[in-house]
This record gives structure tokens, sequence and C-alpha cells, in this order.
């Protein structure tokens, strides 16, 4: 049997939000954004010291297609407002088909855009500072403070010790269920594969930027797991469940980091430098909500009473989706939502879902409905979809899609 201890300690309460929002990725900013403006007050709290997560520390930097790959754009909202905003001072262009926005005529180029991580985390604080939400950096969010099934604050760790907040609502935007699993709240174990991908440069990729004046032309990939696009060649001697142990993450971060040591070994060291790391693991799945409705690939152009938004499957032209308010929450839990990859997904569904401008759309809208809650004095479940949808077609977002998007060649 092994050894426990009892800890025990009472904290004050250092503050009372409207909203506390754990998790600073792209999800994350967006509800503390939206409910913010609301006139929610709000707090997010980012254990990491730059906002965007797997969008800025994690490398994933691309807003993967936003159309559906006929020139009929479908994902709006904040998500078009940051890869705009994203291409005004990185170093890569909107397509030109889409610089003024939808084309005129049908094309077959997709709305995309690879920004500069650091640069757009960037934008993200300047966004939320705007907003009025409060930020803390450097901060964990430990533990919920549960009483029953409603949440009434969050513990956190940081330079000042351990601290507690107080919320009337809470968003788990952590991007693995980490306080929506110690509240209780029913969650999926998910799989992920060893993926470790960095940046770097040589003096060749240094002399074709300067040849072609595009600083972008610089940075080259390295990796540890040679992991591609469709994931395949992932080593079977390392779990997928990767997230949940943190000997398994350790393990999963020393073997990448090894791997990419010995292929620098063998090369000029005065010929090349890595110049980006990923500053967390970049696992896109540990755990997920059980949520009221589950989302999946066999969704595509269903309509949902209670849509929160249209998107697009980012592989696919032509697929389309809704994404029901259900599958951000439980009626059981009343005022704690999610959004992002950890919402409620099974399958391909849960990688469509994952993406970054999803994730953004899910997040602006779990912080429209939470404000909603509170300015009905209901629970999530108990909320007016009309209104919501209402408010949320009037932050520019798409909430169900036109039915003639939807073609034979599908």
């Amino acid at each position: 049997m092994s050894e426990t201890i009892k800890f025990e300690k009472k904290l004050p309460i250092k503050a009372k939000y409207d909203i506390i929002v754990c998790g600073g990725g792209v999800a994350g900013v967006a509800a503390a954004v939206s409910a913010a403006k609301r006139g929610c007050s709000v707090l997010l709290i980012e254990k990491s010291c730059i906002l965007g997560g797997l969008a800025t520390l994690g490398l994933i930097n691309t807003f993967v297609p936003m159309c559906n790959g006929r020139g009929k754009q479908i994902i709006f909202g904040l998500a078009e407002k940051w890869l705009r905003e994203g291409a005004k001072y990185g170093c890569d262009k909107i397509p030109e088909e889409w610089e003024n926005g939808e084309p005129k005529e049908p094309t077959n180029v997709r709305y995309i855009q690879r920004y500069s991580p650091y640069i757009f985390a960037l934008q993200l604080t300047e966004e939320l500072q705007s907003s009025g939400a409060d930020l803390l950096f450097d901060c964990v969010a430990c533990e919920p403070v549960m009483e029953g099934k409603i949440c009434r604050g969050v513990i956190t760790q940081s330079k000042a010790g351990l601290e507690y907040y107080s919320c009337r609502m809470l968003i788990d935007v952590t991007g693995d269920c980490d306080i929506l699993r110690r509240a209780g709240v029913p969650t999926v174990v998910g799989e992920s594969f060893s993926t470790y991908v960095g940046q770097m440069i040589s003096l060749e990729s240094c002399a074709k930027a300067l040849e072609e004046k595009d600083i972008s032309k610089a940075l080259g990939k390295i990796a540890g797991g040679e992991i591609n696009y469709f994931e395949e060649d992932h080593q079977t001697d390392i779990s997928m469940r990767l997230g949940l142990s943190t000997e398994k993450i350790s393990n999963y971060l020393i073997r990448n980091q090894i791997e990419i040591l010995e292929k620098l070994q063998s090369s000029d060291r005065f010929e090349r430098d890595v110049v980006r790391l990923p500053m967390m693991p970049q696992i896109r799945t540990t755990s997920h909500l059980l949520g009221d409705y589950t989302f999946s690939e066999q969704d595509a152009y269903k309509h949902f009473e209670d849509s929160v938004c249209a998107i697009n499957h980012f592989g696919r032209r032509g697929v389309l989706f809704e994404v029901p308010l259900r599958a951000l929450c439980r009626g059981d839990y009343p005022n704690i939502l999610t959004a992002g990859r950890s919402a409620s997904a099974a399958g391909y569904g849960w990688d469509i879902l994952r993406v970054i401008p999803p994730a953004i759309l899910t997040g602006q809208a779990a912080g429209e409905a939470a404000y909603l809650a509170l300015h009905s004095s209901t629970g999530i479940s108990g909320i007016n979809i009309k209104k919501l949808q209402t408010n949320l077609e009037r932050e520019n977002v798409m909430v169900h899609f036109p039915d003639d998007y939807i073609s034979s060649e599908d």
C-alpha cells in the first residue's frame, strides 16, 4: 500500500470574476475576448508566457482552409478577423484570390494563411488587453472548487503560491480538459501520434531568402519522429495515450529532442542553426469532453437547432458541418463549458474541430454562451439558443451554412 499525506490550506478569495477561462490558446482567447466585450468580468489563466497555445508555442501556425474549396467562405467571426490581422505583420500572404474577400468567381484556391507564430502571439495579447479581460501569465490553473456539480472557482499555482479565484462560469480550454476532469466531468481519453517539429535555418535557406527577398524562405523544418500529415510512421514502441501521464509526456519529449540532436550532430555546425523548438507538447488530444452531443464526421451537411457555427472540412472540398452547443457542455454541469480540441467529438470529427479556425469559433461561442447564461440567470443548457445565434451572427459568425452550398459533386 502506497504512503499518503493529507494536505490542507485555507485560501482567501484573491478576486471574484463572472467568468474564468483556463487556458490561453486561440479558443481561450476567443472565449475571454467575446465575454469581456459583453461587459463580463473575465480572468484568463495561462501557464506559459505567451498566448496562442499550439498555434504559437506549438508552432502549428496555419489557418487551415476557411472555405468550401469552391470559392465560398464558410468560417468568419474572430477567425476571419485574426487571419486578416495576422497577415498584416507576418511574412506570409493571403492567397491573391482572397486578398479582398470572397472571390467574385468560383475558385479551387483555398482560403488559407500561414503566419508568424510569435508575432501572432503578441497580437493576441493586444486583442485580449483591448477587450478588458484580465490575464495571468506564468500561472497554472490547478484545481476547480466544486459545490456539487457547480464550479465556484479555481485554485492556481504561481510565484505567489496557491491562490483562489472565484467565478460564476468556468470555461476550460486547457486543450486537455484538465479542469473538467478534476471537477468530475465525464471525459474521453484520446490518442496522439508522436509529433515533434521545430524550425531551423541554414546558409542555403538564408541565401534563398535573400535572393527572393522573403524572410519566410529562411525557415526550414527539423523533426524528431518523422510523422507525416497523415500521421503515418508513428513509432510502435511509443504509447499513443501520451497526455495524461507526466512520465509519458517527458519520455516523448526526451526521445524527440535526442533524435533532433542526433540529426544535428551529422551536419556542419557553421552552416545551420535551430531557431525554434515547440515550447509545449505537440500532442493533439489527451482527453476531451463527453458532452450532451458528440460531434462526428457523419454530421456532414446536417443542420442543428442549437448550432453555434458553420465550419468546413479542411481536407475535403465541399464538405460542410455545423457545431451544436451541446458539444461544448453538459446539462448536469450547468456553469462549465469547453471549446476547441477538448470539445465533445469522435473519430475524425475530433480532428475537424481541433484545428485553428474551428477552435476560435467554438471559443467565441463559449464566451457568448457564458455571457448569455449569466445575463439570463440560467445554466448553459437553459439559454435562449435563438438569442445566442443572433448575437453570434452580429459578430459575423455563419451559424447555418446555406443549403445551396451543397453540391452533387460532394
